[in-house]
This record gives structure tokens, C-alpha cells and sequence, in this order.
């Protein structure tokens, strides 16, 4: 099938696109970073105005992901939104675009709390950043407890591109995964959202036209 909206990809695909836009048409890594968050951003807004408590938490990882939270973390800061931002690792350890949007947020005063395992959240919105499409091998160590802490979580869950754990390609669980009300996936749903577990755990697809 074709068409924004319509067509379905797999994880090859959509990497191919990415690498496409980038390399060959020049468009910057962290503009597609920015349409990205800022789309995700949007969505949490119009969630937000159905909850009663108006904070978010935004649980970021090490990757582009993650840098897609950090942006959709500023936009919804400037919005007045209470917006708590977490990364499972060390902010030393951030690379390339997300260390740009992490030092953006330390600049306007937006605290990111490096967390190691889980932690209470009382956000009426969470907004779950931590793996992409690109994740490989079941979810272990730390974050598999972070992920487990989420699906307990009484607050509304967005997850961001795919669910954290669930496998863009074929459903399957990868070990844990984010149990999401919506998925803000970026240009086209990815195939894994309509096998196995998929349909159970990504929720609501929404698709969003970041530019590629």
C-alpha cells in the first residue's frame, strides 16, 4: 500500500528513508529530530487537556529516541506544561544529536534526572522515549525494571516512533515492553504494529509527517 498515513514499512525500510533524506537530500539529522519531538509535543498537549493533573514524564534513552524526547520535553515546557524529564544512562554518555537537545534543555533550566532503575511517577501524561525502531536483543538490566515500573503507572502513555521493547518488524516482545495508549510513529506505521503483540501494546497509531 502507499500514501502518507497508509503505507506500512518495515524497520529496513524506514532506516533506508531516514538515510535518504539525510545523505541525499540534505536535510539536517536534527531538524527531523525537532519535526519529531515537537510533533509528539503536540499530541501530548491535546492529551493533556483530558487529565487533570498537567504534568508529563518523559523517560529518555541513550539514542536518537531519546533525543526526540528531549525535544518534545522543551516544547511542552514552553507550553507550561510541568514536564519531569528522566534518562536511563549518563548524560557524559549522550552523543551527537540528543547531546544537543539535552544541553538545550540544561540551558533553559529543564533538570534531566539520570535514573538507574525505576521511579514513582504521579504525571497524569508519560511519555515513553527510550527505545526506537532500531533496538536489538530482549530489554535487560535496569530499564527492564524502569519499562515494568511504567506499565504500572496510572498516568496516560505515549510512546514515541514504536513502544519501548515491542519489535517494529514482528511484533514480538523483546523481553519487556511499554504498554502504550498511543504511538506517535514517525512518517509510516511500521509493520510489527499489526502482528503478535503489537496491536495489544502499541494502542492508537498516530502517524506524523516529520519531513522526509
Amino acid at each position: 500500500m502507499s500514501g502518507f498515513g497508509i503505507k506500512i514499512v518495515t524497520v529496513k525500510e524506514m532506516q533506508e528513508l531516514d538515510r535518504k533524506a539525510i545523505e541525499e537530500r540534505g536535510i539536517p539529522s536534527l531538524t527531523l529530530m525537532e519535526n519529531a519531538g515537537k510533533a509528539v509535543s503536540d499530541i501530548a498537549l491535546d492529551e493533556l487537556k483530558g487529565v487533570k493533573d498537567k504534568k508529563a514524564a518523559i523517560f529518555c534513552g541513550m539514542g536518537n529516541n531519546g533525543g526526540d524526547g528531549f525535544v518534545a520535553a522543551r516544547h511542552l515546557y514552553i507550553k507550561g506544561i510541568d514536564a519531569a524529564v528522566y534518562l536511563a544512562g549518563k548524560k557524559d554518555n549522550l552523543k551527537n544529536e540528543p547531546q544537543v537537545n539535552a544541553r538545550i534543555l540544561g540551558d533553559m533550566g529543564i533538570s534531566i534526572q539520570e535514573i538507574q532503575g525505576p521511579v514513582d511517577v504521579d504525571s497524569g501524561l508519560i511519555v515513553d522515549a527510550i527505545f526506537g525502531i532500531g533496538l536489538k536483543g530482549c530489554v535487560k538490566g535496569p530499564i527492564k525494571g524502569i519499562i515494568s515500573a511504567l506499565n504500572k503507572s496510572h498516568g496516560r502513555v505515549i510512546s514515541v516512533d514504536v513502544p519501548s521493547g515491542l519489535d517494529a518488524d514482528t511484533g514480538s516482545i523483546m523481553g519487556i515492553c511499554v504498554k502504550a495508549d498511543i504511538t506517535v510513529t514517525m512518517q509510516f506505521p511500521k509493520q510489527g504494529f499489526y502482528k503478535n503483540k503489537g496491536p495489544e501494546y502499541a494502542g492508537k497509531i498516530v502517524a506524523v509527517d516529520i519531513g522526509i
